[in-house]
This record gives structure tokens, sequence and C-alpha cells, in this order.
């Protein structure tokens, strides 16, 4: 073995030239010939100073050791290499091709797909008419002052319009309100909570005995006679505490429309219901109704035990039945699908005109993961049937009506449920 070579100042006469350092030396002869990768400095030559040794650390009439896309254009070779471009090499020019398709390819599918969905938002969110001036007038300091982070309120108004010409949707032939021409038949609160893993239901009966801005005392209904949407989102607004978000009107032939869209409803009478007067009688049992049979189901409440509040009951049990029909179809979380029912909704169904397009889309979307299970309905807390200014009339009973509002305002409504349980809940028998 040759002893080690003894350190000199001077490099060795076959390294790559560095800055700073000199060639020309005599080779050793225990020195193996081989190239060393250049480093920061290194021009690529050989060591003998005519610039044509080996470049980009390859050995001597080897390929280049990888492929860059940002190696210099054209194939232009770093400074000292040898002249000459050099066409880059069938793989390097392949990947390049497969790449740019690739990118290509995902762009289009992005922006298709963005796309599309945009396009359905806006244009079945657009078949949905809106209602201008839905809200109170009043000053925010007059009005109960909104809790973020609290979930969503809606004020659900049906109209019991006793026509065959709808007052509401896109078929509506006239206004949704005209002063003094229609009092609503149906007043709920539909409180979502924040992360829409609950929803809760809550109905006011139409004669509950109240106070109507501007009127005095009147029953609930007779807001929406006088001022339309936004008397009686004020009236609900100023009875309850909370601040309502956002408003949605049908009349009851937009129920019945609804109903023959979604292809009809299975609704169970658990005890058989003689005719009384004009109303129908229902055999015990469970009954696909299309619009036309929902319909009589809901308005009627001559017959039944509880009368008025019974009727909400069945309105309720409805509004359930209907619900689940649109669930189990998997509707709300098919992106076509739920375009397809905004449209539908947009036939008989009018929201307030704070509800954009985008808005309206994602509202729906977003229940996408919401269960029958996870949906509670009630009557608001019932203090008995009175006579006021010679009108029959239904009061609250005010404690555990505030308490009840106290929990829809801060978005806790499942704990209120856990804690009265004997509340006027929906249960699955219903007259």
């Amino acid at each position: 073995m040759d002893p080690k070579p003894e350190s000199t100042d001077e490099p060795p006469a076959d390294a790559p030239h560095r800055a700073g350092g000199r060639s020309g030396e005599p080779r050793r002869a225990d020195v193996p010939d081989r190239a060393e990768p250049p480093r920061d400095g290194d021009d690529g030559d050989d060591g003998d100073g005519d610039g044509d040794g080996p470049h980009d650390g390859a050995r001597p009439g080897g390929p280049p050791t990888g492929l860059s896309l940002f190696e210099p254009r054209g194939g232009e070779e770093p400074a000292g290499a040898a002249a000459g471009p050099e066409e880059p090499p069938a793989r390097r020019r392949r990947t390049r091709r497969v790449l740019l398709w690739t990118l290509s390819v995902l762009l289009v599918l992005v922006l298709g797909t963005g796309g599309a969905l945009f396009w359905a938002a806006e244009h079945y969110a657009s078949s949905v008419p809106r209602i201008p001036d839905a809200f109170p007038t009043a000053p925010e300091s007059a009005q109960p002052e909104p809790v973020p982070a609290s979930g969503l309120n809606l004020l659900l108004v049906g109209l019991d319009a006793r026509s065959d010409v709808p007052t509401t949707g896109s078929r509506a032939t006239g206004p949704v309100w005209q002063q003094g021409a229609a009092r609503s038949d149906t007043m709920m609160l539909l409180h979502l909570s924040d992360d829409r893993r609950s929803a809760s239901l809550v109905s006011l009966a139409r004669d509950t005995w109240v106070d109507v801005p501007g009127h005095g005392r009147a029953k609930l209904n007779a807001a929406y006679s006088w001022g339309g949407p936004a008397l009686m989102t004020e009236t609900v607004q100023n009875l309850t505490g909370i601040r309502i978000d956002h408003l949605a009107v049908v009349d009851w032939n937009g129920f019945r429309a609804l109903t023959d869209a979604v292809g009809g409803v299975d609704i169970t009478v658990p005890r058989t219901i003689e005719a009384v007067g004009g109303a129908r009688a229902w055999e015990a049992g469970t009954h696909h109704m299309d619009g036309a049979q929902a319909l009589l189901y809901v308005r009627e409440r001559y017959g039944l035990p509880g009368g008025d509040l019974d009727r909400t009951k069945r309105q309720q049990n409805f509004l359930r039945a209907l619900m689940l029909r649109i669930m189990d179809s998997g509707t709300l979380a098919n992106p076509s699908r739920l375009g397809g029912l905004l449209q539908s909704v947009g036939e008989v169904v009018s929201v307030d005109d704070r509800l954009s397009n985008a808005d309206l889309f994602q509202l729906a979307w977003s229940l996408r993961s919401l269960r029958a299970d996870d949906v509670r309905f009630m009557n608001a807390p019932f203090g008995g049937f009175d006579t006021r200014d010679g009108q029959a009339v239904v009061l609250l009973d005010e404690r555990p009506a505030a308490q009840l509002w106290e929990a829809m305002r801060n978005d806790r409504m499942p704990q209120y449920f856990q804690e009265h349980r004997a509340g006027d809940t929906l249960g699955t028998d219903v007259d």
C-alpha cells in the first residue's frame, strides 16, 4: 500500500480547477483518475485548463444525472461547457407533456365543477321568489339583540287563502299580502342549531292572545292581516325576545303542490275519526296522501279533542312526514337533487329578500346530515283557553314560555328538552 501523501499547500494536479487554486502540476500516479461533481465556482474543466472536461457531474460519454423542468432553455449548458446546444432527450419532453396535460385536465375539472355548483345555486335558488320589506322598521334598539353563534331562527307562516289561486311562490298571481285580505293560519318558529346537528320547530296557535304593535291586544294571526310579513315578524319578536333571521311564507295551496312534487307523504291516523259537520272521516291506519288529501288533513280542526291545538299538531305531523320523505330520498345530500327541490319549493314558497341565492343553497346543503330524530316538534306552552273582547283565545303559560324562548335564543334547545320532558312535544300518536 502506498504511503499516505504528505500534506501540501498545493491542490492535486488532477483535481478540478477551483477559484484561487493552481493547475498544471504533474499528475500523481497513485491517485485514481476520476472526476468530482463541480462545486460552487467550478468551471467544469477536467483540470488541464482546456475547458473540455465533463459537466453536470456526469461521467465522460454518459447521460445527464437527472431531469428538471427548470433546466436551461433549449438544452443550454452552463458556462465553461462545450459549445453547441444539445436537444433534450425524448424522455424529458414526454415527462413535460404529461405534466402539462395533467395540470390542464385538473384545472378544467376544478373550474368545471365549481362553475356547475355556482350555476346550480344561482339557477335553482333564483326560482324562489323574494319578499321585500319583510322585517320591522323599528330601530335596532327596539328589537331583540342578535346572539352571536347561536344558530338560525326562521319564522314560517302559512296562509289560509281558501282559494285555488296561489298567493306565494313563482306561480302566484297576486301579491303575498294585501291589507285585510287574509289572516295567517300557521305560525311556526324554526330554530336550527349553530352546528346544524339539531332543529326545533315550535308552533304558535293562531288564536294566541298577544300585543300587536300599533294595534293593542289581539289574536296573533291578526298581525299578518293588518301589517303583512313585517308586522307579523315584529309581533313574534316582541312576544319571544328572539331575533328572527329569515321568513318563509306559503299558502296551503303551496303545501298541496309541494306534497305532490315529492310523490305524496305517509301519515298514520292512530284512531278512526268520525265525520263531524263538513269534516271527513279518517280510518285508523297509515295513509299515503297526495296533496289534496294532505290539505284536508292539516286544515281540519272540528272533531279533534284539542281543537286548534290538535290542528297545529296535525300540521307538524304533516311537516314531519314531508321531511322524512325528502330525507329518505337522499335529496339534501345530492347537489343535483337539491337543486330540483329548491325549484319545487320556489314554485310554492316565498322568502325574505335578505336570503341570497348563495345563502339559500348553502342553508339547504348545511342540513344534509340532519336526521328525523334530530328534529323536535312542539307547541308553545299552553296556558288555557279564555274569552277576550268576545273572542275565544289561547293563552300562553308565561313562565315555561319564557324558559323556552331563552333556550332558543341561546341555542340550548337539546338541554331544554332534556329538562322539560313533560312539554307539549309531538309524539307518534297524533289524531
